[in-house]
């Protein structure tokens, strides 16, 4: 090969090498926002608002054996017991892993790390599969502080991992006795757009 051609195909490799480069420097693509549209309509944030942040939610459920209770206008069945949710205690994550708040109750509330908070009005539940927490779609209540909770217009529990009630048995001899399951939510928070 004669030496003009190896020093333009020196250029070549070198210009191409340079393109690569800039191109990695690029860094990644931006982060897909959270869609909706696999999820139930009943769960779906009303048109109007936009993703404010994602998290995952990582802990446990908090369940206790009581007296089921009766439907509107029904007496109760005597001697039948159920599993009750008393509240969720776990740490909110950012999409990279980093508590960026948590989520207790009752009343269910979402605090972000800078102190800002919301509780929130449950609009809807949708089946999520066998063994998982329902999806759900809350209304948020005014927030208390300034900060990452502040405008937040609705939230959306989704891609739920376990959390429902224990399969141990519930009865009138383990009444009151309390069961803790864990759990994992992505808690999606919105605001308006």
């Amino acid at each position: 090969m004669s030496i003009k051609k190896l020093s333009a195909l020196s250029a070549v490799a070198a210009a191409s090498a340079v393109l690569l480069g800039a191109c990695g420097s690029m860094g990644a693509a931006p982060a897909m926002m959270y869609s909706q549209a696999s999820l139930p309509d009943a769960v779906k944030v009303p048109a109007g608002n936009r993703v404010a942040m994602e998290t995952v939610g990582v802990g446990e459920v908090t369940y206790e054996c009581r007296d089921k209770a009766s439907a509107p206008g029904m007496p109760a069945a005597p001697g039948m017991m159920e599993w009750v949710f008393v509240g969720p205690n776990a740490v909110l994550n950012d999409r990279g892993g980093k508590a960026v708040g948590k989520y207790y109750g009752p009343p269910a509330t979402w605090e972000s790390m800078d102190g800002s908070k919301v509780t929130a009005t449950q609009l809807a539940v949708a089946p999520a599969g066998a063994g998982n927490l329902p999806y759900q779609l809350v209304k948020a209540n005014p927030a208390m502080g300034s900060g990452a909770m502040a405008g937040v217009t609705h939230i959306q529990r989704v891609a739920t991992k376990g959390g429902v009630p224990p399969a141990t048995a519930c009865s009138p001899a383990n009444k009151g006795a309390r069961e803790i399951v864990k759990y994992q939510a992505d808690y999606i928070f919105w605001k308006a757009a």
